[in-house]
């Protein structure tokens, strides 16, 4: 199995080529703040139910150093976390969290240095009464998160590496990146120009 911090010298660019789009979170899981370092490491998987934070509150205790807290949330209308969450999530050696929901003190977060990347920001906090099993499969950004997958975020978006697939995808990211460099710009823009007018011939554009 890969060192996940590997990943760390792949963009998510690169893996979303490699992966398709099934492994690219939406869009509007995006940083809450720029510019962020790219992060990388094996996820921690969370469930929230709607208007509850408990146990992500109780993740930050349990997680793993280099972990990347993934929360799946039932709502958008209170904060799974605010700036003492993830200043105590940092200090414990997190990685970043990537939630499918919102959070507070976004300002907190940035002046630390912690990733989060979410839906967005409400001043508002859950309750925590409901618990759940941690690192059970779940859903974030439309896709499926399993503990151990390796979570890749940065300001271009958020990939997830499965667990079982990270050797294969990894030599496939380097290999891409490889033919990538080995390429000059003249090289690509020829290419690209015979591709695109093949592709209008071929869908009966004229002009």
């Amino acid at each position: 199995m890969s060192d996940a911090a590997e990943f760390e010298k792949i963009s998510p660019t690169t893996l979303a080529d490699v992966l398709g789009r099934e492994r690219v979170m939406d869009s509007g899981i995006h940083p809450l703040w720029t510019p962020l370092p790219r992060v990388a490491g094996p996820a921690f998987t969370v469930r929230c139910p709607p208007g509850d934070n408990l146990m992500l509150h109780a993740a930050i205790y349990r997680a793993e150093p280099g972990s990347v807290i993934v929360v799946q949330s039932g709502d958008l209308d209170y904060a799974l976390a605010g700036g003492n969450v993830c200043a105590v999530a940092h200090r414990r050696g997190v990685a970043a969290f990537v939630l499918d929901g919102v959070i507070r003190d976004v300002a907190e977060t940035r002046e630390l240095g912690f990733p989060v990347f979410a839906r967005g920001v409400i001043p508002i906090p859950g309750t925590k009464k409901a618990v759940s099993p941690f690192n059970e499969p779940i859903e974030c950004g439309g896709v499926r998160v399993e503990a151990g997958d390796v979570v890749v975020a940065d300001e271009e978006g958020v990939v997830v590496v499965p667990r079982d697939r990270q050797d294969q995808v990894l030599r496939d990211a380097r290999a891409k990146l490889a033919e990538e460099a080995s390429q000059t710009l003249d090289d690509w823009e020829a290419e690209h120009h015979a591709r695109i007018a093949k592709a209008l011939r071929d869908n009966g554009f004229a002009g």
